[in-house]
């Protein structure tokens, strides 16, 4: 059964449209909810589809809605409107950060109106995480993990918290010590996430006219046990798994080290789970991004058709909210930057001769 969409906001909500620009699959786009803006109007004449101003205006054949407007949390009006479409009986999936209290209200209404309000926190969907989160959990099956180090920019610190779910199994309990003062662009929290030690380093810098750049990085996370470590170097990957270090005591009498026993010292010293290459950011927005996007609506339109409880599949997203709260809490006010934009460099931009690297390897 196709499922009409509509897309409200066109800033991260272009990624959605360029997810439902396909023509098989069970997702139809039915029109786009925004202000009216010249970038709206273009959006809406590249997908042919109509431009709605007013919520009230929406048609009534529609079944599903992206809210791809801030929420109260960074100053906007997204889950007022994620609450009037599930009272017209919309499914909504609403992309996050949220406060607790946001949620908790939208679940309620969406529940009245047996409806489903779900958050996108939009990486855990995307491949890369996904492999990550795969590898994690095949470890924790394995052995205990033992720490998470993470690394992020404060623009993405609520979406680490459902990464760190997915890959953790949960969140609960979680508990953080206060934040150690800057030095540098990072400031350092320790803690525990699920029981396990937990560092996370979080660039609480936001530029002034420009929020949505200038972080130095995305997410980068590494979860650790007994026979190694697991990294996600960057969102889009690529994933590394690295055994632990360890030489066995038989081999310090060994004439030769490369002759000591224990077959793990034939294994690589690092190795990547899939691609040892993360994409460009141009095939990151536009084919990872909208892969990531459209995989949640086409959950959301599945959980629809199930019947399933807004509030039972609610409580792991709420629990995202309210561990971002506490560690923020914790983190601070951000360093306000008003800075010229950077310079992004390509490896080959420092002029590094990569053939002579690639044969000295060979070597």
């Amino acid at each position: 059964m196709t499922a009409n969409v509509v897309v409200c906001g066109t800033g991260f909500g272009r990624v959605y449209l360029s997810a439902l620009d396909r023509p098989d699959g069970p997702l139809r786009l039915a029109g786009i909810l925004a202000r009216g803006s010249s970038r709206s109007q273009a959006c809406a004449e590249r997908a042919g589809v109509p431009l709605f101003t007013d919520v009230d205006r929406l048609p009534d054949d529609v079944d599903l809605a992206v809210v791809a407007v801030y929420a109260g949390v960074n100053g906007g009006g997204g889950s007022e409107l994620a609450r009037r479409l599930t009272s017209r009986g919309v499914h909504v999936l609403q992309e996050g950060p949220l406060h607790h209290d946001e949620l908790a209200e939208s679940l309620r209404v969406a529940r009245r109106h047996r409806v489903l309000h779900q958050v996108s926190t939009h990486y855990g969907q995307v491949e890369p995480v996904r492999r990550f989160v795969r590898a994690a959990r095949a470890l924790a099956g394995r052995q205990r993990l033992l720490y998470v180090d993470a690394t992020c920019g404060l623009q993405v610190f609520y979406h680490l918290f459902d990464i760190l779910r997915l890959a953790l199994g949960g969140l609960r309990p979680w508990s953080f010590d206060e934040a150690v003062p800057r030095g540098g662009p990072f400031c350092t929290l320790t803690g525990r996430v699920r029981g396990v030690p937990t560092t996370i380093r979080v660039q609480n810098q936001l530029h002034v006219s420009d929020p949505d750049n200038h972080a130095h990085l995305l997410h980068r996370i590494t979860i650790g046990a007994e026979g190694g470590n697991l990294t996600l170097l960057n969102t889009h990957g690529p994933v590394v798994w690295s055994p632990r270090p360890h030489f066995p005591e038989q081999g310090r009498t060994a004439a030769r080290l490369d002759e000591a026993p224990g077959g793990h010292l034939d294994e690589p010293s690092a190795e990547a789970y899939g691609p040892a290459v993360a994409p460009s950011y141009r095939e990151i927005v536009g084919r990872l991004w909208p892969d990531a996007a459209y995989r949640h609506l086409e959950s959301l339109h599945r959980d629809s058709r199930a019947g399933t409880d807004p509030l039972a599949s609610g409580q792991a997203q709420l629990a995202v909210c309210q561990a971002w709260r506490d560690a923020s809490v914790r983190l601070g006010e951000p360093e306000l930057l008003d800075v010229a934009a950077p310079q992004p460099l390509s490896l080959r931009d420092l002029d590094l001769d990569l053939e002579t690297a690639a044969d000295s390897e060979e070597t």
